[in-house]
């Protein structure tokens, strides 16, 4: 069925925007208010160098490292968490919008919430980690001899998180606080080297992981086999040297 003349107009004129749009240059359009945009133009991710800590305190990472080696301890497949950079990539993380909430709404109202809804506090992850971190040496030096978390045999740290994940400590958010530490552990384990955590990119090599790869139209059909390359960072190999050829 032809459309009427005033659809057909409009449809027209529509279609024409969307065309002169497109063919604007970037600057242009963006200036216009309309299409294309793109996505943190303004706020580009930054990574930080290494060597040091940006939110941490000397005990807040000891403490850190000790965690993150208990979920992910070294074994004859894997690297541990610490020596992945987990700790690193976690204090890079909250020492940018992660860490402050600055890209979430977080006026409020602040109501409990059901378990798949998440995290429902005022405290932004920084917060949360500062708080729970001091909660568990607190509890780890109260209940085992003066010792701080980090200072803790294996067995006993394991036993001190199984604690906290269960909520059987006076921490009030233990539970959240756990999940939360797992949840950063595991993003620093097989998040981009380029972001501090996955060392050699040992998360993507345990799991077979290719990395950012451009192109697999050589292998997108070789089935159940694996890929037959090391895995690539956003930011190359290691062994990569700047203007060599």
């Amino acid at each position: 069925m032809p459309l009427p003349p005033q659809s057909r107009r409009q449809f027209l004129s529509s279609t024409g925007m969307l065309l002169l749009v497109a063919s604007m240059p970037a600057s242009a359009a963006e200036h216009s208010g309309t299409l294309p945009w793109r996505p943190f133009a303004a706020l580009p991710p930054d990574p930080l160098p290494g060597g040091r800590w940006y939110v941490f305190t000397p005990e807040e990472a000891r403490t850190v490292e000790a965690i993150v080696d208990r979920i992910v301890p070294s074994d004859d497949l894997s690297i541990g968490g610490k020596e992945a950079g987990c700790a690193s990539f976690i204090d890079r993380q909250l020492a940018g919008s992660y860490g402050t909430s600055d890209r979430l709404y977080m006026q409020g109202p602040f109501m409990p919430g059901l378990p798949t809804q998440g995290y429902q506090g005022s405290a932004a992850p920084a917060a949360r980690y500062r708080d729970g971190l001091a909660a568990l040496n607190k509890h780890s030096r109260d209940k085992l001899g003066g010792k701080a978390f980090f200072e803790l045999a294996p067995a006993e740290q394991d036993q001190v998180l199984k604690d906290f994940e269960a909520g059987k400590v006076e921490y009030k958010a233990s539970a959240g606080f756990f999940n939360l530490v797992l949840q950063n552990t595991m993003e620093g384990f097989f998040a981009d080297p380029i972001y501090g955590g996955n060392k050699d990119m040992a998360g993507w090599k345990f799991i077979g992981f290719p990395g950012a790869r451009y192109d697999y139209r050589d292998y997108v059909t070789a089935h159940n086999k694996p890929f037959p390359l090391p895995p690539l960072s956003i930011g190359g190999r290691p062994e990569w040297k700047t203007g060599s050829r």
